[in-house]
Formats: structure tokens, sequence, C-alpha cells
């Protein structure tokens, strides 16, 4: 069977795999992947084999998973969060070439839906998911992304919001969107979802720029309507009855 699995793992402990990721990570032959995120699987799957590679080697991970499952063998390509969602479905769509395996898409639970979930409701509104890493995007286009979404009151989700390089981006992002929302909108960090170190805190915009994050911190920020109900985060959906 040539087909391949790239499978989201969620925050990678074993209650946020979904149904449809622990079926294709049983029956895959190969399980690639980061070694981070092999680390958290290997567990709970350790009879199969693996090929893990270091961080910054996305498209070797993407090639050597294609050429496995091209070669007949069932192989799962594995990345946190939601592969669709700033993961692995489109560089092995990129990297599939010609003659290419079956390539089967498992939706997993991205840190917007996970981390909402730890706060209370606060993406209950249009949102947007907006990553500050510039890696693949210039801080240009994370800038003009912030203030179409911050000018158009959705609810906002930052990924990668600081890193050791990226140290005042964070605090770049606060400036921009308090141009354009009230200093006590209501904000919520959520680290490490899912791990044993998980923590969660709500602050007012106007404290956000000071507060700890790193890549391991999903970051929301409420719109106009977003307020604390039983001590959690809540965009009101707007049923008239209530």
């Amino acid at each position: 069977m040539s087909r391949l699995y790239v499978v989201g793992i969620g925050a990678g402990s074993y209650d946020m795999l979904t149904v449809g990721a622990i079926k294709a990570l049983g029956e895959a032959e190969l399980i690639c992947g980061y070694t981070g995120y092999v680390r958290l699987i290997r567990p709970y799957f350790p009879d199969k084999e693996y090929y893990e590679t270091s961080m910054m080697q996305e498209i070797e991970r993407c090639r050597f998973a294609v050429r496995s499952a091209r070669d007949g063998r069932v192989t799962a390509l594995i990345c946190s969060g939601d592969a669709g969602v700033y993961g692995m479905a489109s560089p092995v769509y990129e990297t599939a070439g010609e003659d290419p395996p079956e390539i089967v898409a498992i939706p997993g639970v991205t840190a917007a839906c996970s981390g909402a979930a730890l706060l209370g409701a606060p993406l209950t509104q249009d949102f947007a998911v907006i990553s500050l890493s510039d890696l693949l995007t210039p801080w240009e286009g994370n800038e003009a992304r912030l203030r179409a979404a911050a000018s158009a009151d959705f609810c906002i989700a930052i990924y990668n919001p600081r890193s050791k390089k990226r140290s005042d981006d964070l605090s770049r992002a606060v400036k921009i969107i308090r141009e354009y929302r009230s200093p006590d909108t209501v904000c919520g960090v959520v680290r490490n979802i899912g791990r044993k170190e998980e923590k969660s805190a709500l602050f007012p915009l106007c404290a956000l720029a000071d507060e700890e994050a790193d890549m391991f911190t999903t970051v929301f920020i409420g719109n106009s309507r977003t307020k604390i109900i039983i001590e959690r985060m809540a965009t009101p959906r707007g049923y008239r009855d209530v």
C-alpha cells in the first residue's frame, strides 16, 4: 500500500490525540518526525520504526517520508497541533513530486483550540490566528496581518510570540494592537499545553507586553466584547435571549 499519513498530534499527550491520529499511527510501519515530537508519542507506539531529525530539517523529513511511502511502506509524518495549521501537510504536497503516494492528512487539535479551552471560550466569535515567527514570513507581513485583525475587531490567537532571537516581538505586536484596542481588553496566555508544565493566566492588554512567553506559548487577545465570566475568558456568541 503506497500511503503517507500526515498526522497532527495536538500537544502530544495521548488524550489530545484524535481517534483518527491513533488509527493512522497504529497502521503506520514507519513514523517520521522532529525529534521532540517523536519523543512525545514513542511511549504510546513503542514497536514502530522511527525516523527523526532535528529542527530546521522539515523538507528532508518530508522527502524521506514520501520516498518511504512510495516504496510501499505505510508511513506517518507527524507534527504538533494540526497538520494543516502551520503543520507539515503543505510541504508534503509541495515535495511529493511525480508519482506521489496516496497522501492522507489527519487533523489534530491545534493550540488555538486547546489553549482556548483552558482559558474558557475566547474564540467563540470570528478570530484570526497569527504566527510572529519571521523564519518564513517577514515581520512586515506579520505587522500587516496584526493591523488587519486588530482593526477588524477579530479575537486573535498568536503563535510563536517570542524566541531567544525575537525577544521583543510580543511587545511590538501588543504596541500595534493597542492602537485599535482598549488597554483593558481581556487577554490570556497558555504555556506548554497538555504537558506537565501547563500554565494559563489572564491579563489586560496593557500588561501583556511584559508577560513571559516563548515558542511553547500561545497568546489570546480578546475583541471589544470579550470579558471575564466565572474567572474565565469568554467572548459572547451574541444569542439575543441571553
